[in-house]
């Protein structure tokens, strides 16, 4: 019996190893296998420019900011017309950066308004083991077989105004794929079923808003107050899977499997969009915009847990944009306008400050001790993960800048550029 345990036990680490492999040659979440954009056991390059490590690159036709995700040897990535009214889907071939779909999902003969910052398709696509998720928002959400590539189902009857354009990417969990509408109008999670699309719940956020003028029942200071562009985060809280949610004015954990709202933390601030990150049994949560924080809270909490769960604020040096990454027990971020920290995860002590320069949309890459920090000029930063001190490894260059967060195949480095898709790698001496 013991030498039968033993055999099970083996076998379990060689499937779990097995799992992790996998994981590591893939990047189905625009934060990457883990969702919170850090990889092991790659060897990225870390310097390079148009003329040194690259492997291709391609053209994107259109506009759109969405995040390249990767999966059996291939990219995918979201764009459209910069009017809004044509929406694709691109799949790209990992190895040759040939492109092996570009087909219009939607056309939209009224599109909504969106800020000439964002896009038309700045949701990023979601991989499970079988199908690709692509969202564009409101105006619609599809499933594609990820062999195939046939279309499976469509959406396009979610009633949200995004006000200055979609940004929450889709989430998959269990038999479900979850979306978030955090528009001017309603302020909703749903969640459709994989295969068919069909709705299974919808939960609508239980925010005061305070803001309703008593003769128009209308925001008095506007959509951009209701508005949230995050994408949730899954953490298992004493055995209970919970769904971290950003919203406007709030932050939200769910009961993934029914919507059912566990807890809640209030704040001032709205139109958040980094991820949120989980680790030492917190999260830590951007606010969003105006006077901007970031929240280092307990997930432990039922019900309204704004006065007992935030174990920290930090005020200067919140990112907005660019979600965070975690490294030996250090929490590092950069700010849109080019502030890196090092912080304490349990304190919110800021233990460096370096001003390092750029505007900053893509969220942080953590690999091997190294970040990588992705301006909207081309210029691409890499410091040490080191909380003695700011050390800059390498800076590279490329024509045009990333709006969009990168993903990571094998021992290279899949960008998306406002103009280009790339594959970066480092070259091998014959």
């Amino acid at each position: 019996m013991k030498i039968h345990n033993r055999v099970l036990i083996g076998l379990v680490c060689i499937m779990g190893l097995s799992r992790l492999a996998i994981a590591e040659t893939s990047w189905p979440d625009y934060r990457g296998p883990k969702q919170d954009g850090s990889v092991n056991g790659v060897d990225l390059p870390l310097q390079w420019s148009e003329g040194n490590q690259v492997m291709w690159k391609t053209v994107v036709h259109g506009r759109g900011w969405s995040s390249p995700i990767v999966a059996d040897d291939q990219v995918w990535l979201t764009t459209a017309t910069p009017d809004g009214r044509e929406l694709h889907v691109l799949c790209v071939d990992a190895t040759s950066g040939k492109i092996l779909l570009d087909r219009k999902l939607f056309q939209i003969a009224k599109p909504q308004f969106a800020h000439a910052f964002n896009s038309y398709a700045s949701p990023s696509p979601l991989i499970d083991s079988s199908h690709v998720y692509v969202s564009f928002g409101s105006p619609g959400t599809a499933c594609l077989d990820l062999k195939t590539h046939k279309t499976l189902w469509e959406r396009t009857d979610l009633v949200c105004d995004h006000f200055r354009g979609a940004g929450s990417s889709p989430f998959v969990y269990e038999n479900l794929i979850i979306l978030t509408m955090d528009g001017a109008d309603y302020q909703y999670l749903i969640a459709l079923d994989k295969l068919t699309g069909n709705t299974v719940w919808r939960t609508d956020r239980s925010t005061d808003f305070g803001d309703l003028d008593p003769n128009t029942g209308l925001p008095k200071r506007g959509g951009d107050f209701r508005k949230s562009y995050a994408t949730p985060v899954l953490v298992e809280v004493k055995g209970q899977s919970q769904l971290i949610s950003p919203g406007a004015k709030a932050v939200f954990a769910y009961d993934p499997r029914t919507g059912k709202e566990i807890w809640t933390i209030r704040y001032g601030n709205h139109s958040s969009a980094a991820r949120t990150l989980v680790g030492h049994e917190m999260a830590f949560i951007n606010t969003g915009y105006g006077k901007a924080e970031l929240l280092g809270i307990r997930i432990d909490g039922k019900g309204d847990v704004t006065d007992t769960h935030i174990v920290w604020r930090l005020r200067k040096g919140a990112p907005n944009k660019p979600s965070p990454v975690l490294h030996d027990g250090h929490l590092y971020t950069v700010t849109d306008g080019g502030v890196a920290s090092c912080i304490n995860p349990k304190t919110g002590e800021v233990i460096w400050q370096a001003r390092i320069g750029g505007e900053y949309s893509a969220s942080l890459l953590l690999s091997k001790g190294n970040i990588y920090c992705f301006d909207q000029d081309g210029t691409c930063l890499v410091f040490q993960a080191n909380p003695k001190e700011f050390k800059q490894v390498s800076k590279s260059e490329l024509d045009d800048g990333c709006m969009s967060s990168p993903a990571v195949f094998l021992n290279s480095l899949i960008l998306r550029t406002k103009t280009h898709l790339y594959r970066i790698q480092k070259r091998v001496n014959k």
